[in-house]
């Protein structure tokens, strides 16, 4: 099953500072259907105003991943921790046991993310944060593993959860081919341009819901950057 779930459908909140679309149900925007996809629980497309951005809040026993696809991030929590994460970059973090978090855009330009929610495998966990640059030349033509819970994924952030977060960056006419679990659920974004999933169109910031499938053939139909989620 592919099914396609178009920007101007979903959710919608525009506080001003933060101008967010929310693939699934999330605070004030509630669809019964699209309450997650399999253990993904949120996929927030947030654009943040220069000088503005997210005061300290709590969060607990959940994984939280967020892609950097223009301007910065400036991450500060209850555990020390303080980094700046730019485009095409990504931060995690483990909420575990309880963290309380603070992510600012310092920038003097608007900065998007896409920021993702996975329910964790190890509730009660220590939590922790990393952030790792990701070239896009790297990952050109190809997807690469940008976090995940497998120990095999040596070179991604590690998350507390059976599930892996890739990235790609395709140019116009190229394809990349995944193979997947069909018992598993994958949600993927073109961040930027128009995209083909086994067939069915995706134009920039549409999501696109699998599951079912053992094999995904995704083309470029412009200059396109992917990010996918393969979970449980």
């Amino acid at each position: 099953m592919i099914e396609l779930r178009k920007f101007t459908t979903l959710g919608h909140a525009d506080h001003g500072w933060l101008n967010a679309r929310h693939h699934f149900s999330f605070a004030n925007y509630y669809d019964p259907a699209r309450m997650g996809w399999g253990a993904i629980r949120v996929w927030n497309d947030d654009e943040i105003a220069a000088r503005s951005g997210f005061p300290p809040h709590p969060h607990q026993d959940m994984e939280i991943i967020t892609y950097v696809r223009t301007g910065a991030i400036t991450h500060q929590d209850s555990m020390g921790n303080k980094g700046r994460t730019a485009a095409g970059d990504v931060q995690v973090m483990s909420a575990g046991t309880g963290v309380r978090h603070a992510e600012y855009n310092l920038e003097d330009e608007l900065t998007t993310i896409f920021q993702i929610w996975v329910q964790t495998d190890r509730p009660g966990a220590d939590p922790s944060w990393g952030a790792k640059p990701f070239p896009k030349g790297a990952r050109a033509g190809r997807f690469v593993t940008l976090a995940s819970g497998d120990e095999g994924d040596a070179e991604a952030l590690r998350i507390n959860a059976a599930a892996r977060v890739l990235g790609a960056t395709l140019k116009a006419g190229e394809a990349a081919e995944l193979t997947l679990d069909p018992a598993r659920h994958v949600y993927l974004v073109p961040a930027t341009g128009a995209i083909e999933v086994n067939g069915v169109r995706a134009d920039a910031r549409d999501g696109i819901a699998v599951t079912g499938e053992s094999k995904l053939s995704i083309r470029a139909l412009e200059e396109a950057e992917i990010v996918l989620v393969d979970a449980k």
